[in-house]
């Protein structure tokens, strides 16, 4: 399919931006907020759906909700690996971390997402208002995240930035690939942790927030995140799971606009 198309047909999908889960209000309001673009868009929910399809057995974990922080306005949790944020297609795929907060918190909604396979700090709303907020915080790109990750081989720089525009890699979606033509500017800085055995830990600090960015950023440098089922191959695929998570979330109260700090240890 022409990529020019692809990219057409994304940026569609963000221009109306039809928020699916985590909001009560009717058409019209979507299309009068339309600037407001939450993670959660139509485009997010049906790559979950294709996620799912094309891996295992959707068996998510029952760990109980691991709540980081609770105020008026906000609720920050620990996603466990394993756990669609968001409900997928069918009773199979109904279980996900938005009905869980929900059914300990009826009013949350939906702010932004993590891929199923990866662990860490999500934040959800209390209020419509907080909601729009916080969207607003990730659309400008205002909230600062950090991740923590396990790579294969040894990244011999301490320190470096990827800078390669991504796209749908539409035969083989939901991967995403590089394209220098009409791919969407993606921006990921790195710094290096420590090397274990013949692996490496890593801190990513993505400056934009694309589909799949930090998997296919750290396949283009050569060095998979270990347990993709997506992007690596052969021993840096034979783990246990994507050793991938969320480590820390910055961003400003809906509130009163003070900084707002919040920090999850990984797991592996």
């Amino acid at each position: 399919m022409n990529q020019t198309f692809i990219a057409f047909c994304d940026d569609i999908f963000e221009l109306f931006d039809c928020r699916v889960h985590g909001f009560s209000s009717e058409l019209s309001h979507h299309l009068l907020n339309y600037s407001v673009q939450a993670s959660a868009t139509l485009r997010e929910v049906v790559a979950c759906d294709r996620q799912t399809r094309m891996s295992e057995t959707y068996d998510p974990p029952k760990t109980p909700l691991d709540v980081l922080h609770e105020d008026a306005h906000l609720i920050v949790v620990n996603k466990p690996s394993g756990l669609l944020s968001v409900p997928g297609r069918g009773e199979h795929l109904a279980d996900c971390l938005l009905t869980r907060v929900q059914a300990a918190f009826p009013q949350a909604l939906l702010v932004h997402r993590l891929d199923r396979d990866t662990s860490g700090v999500m934040v959800f709303a209390q209020t419509p208002h907080a909601q729009r907020n916080l969207s607003m915080q990730f659309e400008q790109r205002q909230t600062r995240k950090t991740y923590i990750a396990r790579v294969w081989g040894m990244v011999e720089s301490k320190t470096g930035t990827v800078d390669l525009p991504l796209i749908v890699d539409w035969p083989n979606r939901p991967l995403q690939m590089v394209c220098h033509d009409t791919g969407k500017p993606a921006v990921t800085d790195w710094r290096v942790v420590k090397h274990e055995g013949n692996t490496t830990r890593i801190r990513l600090f993505p400056k934009t927030g694309r589909s799949h960015q930090l998997r296919v950023h750290m396949l283009a440098l050569g060095h998979p995140i270990l347990g993709d089922p997506f992007y690596a191959k052969g021993e840096a695929r034979a783990f246990p799971r994507l050793m991938l998570h969320s480590e820390e979330l910055r961003l400003k109260s809906p509130d009163s606009g003070t900084s707002m700090k919040f920090r999850a240890k990984a797991g592996f």
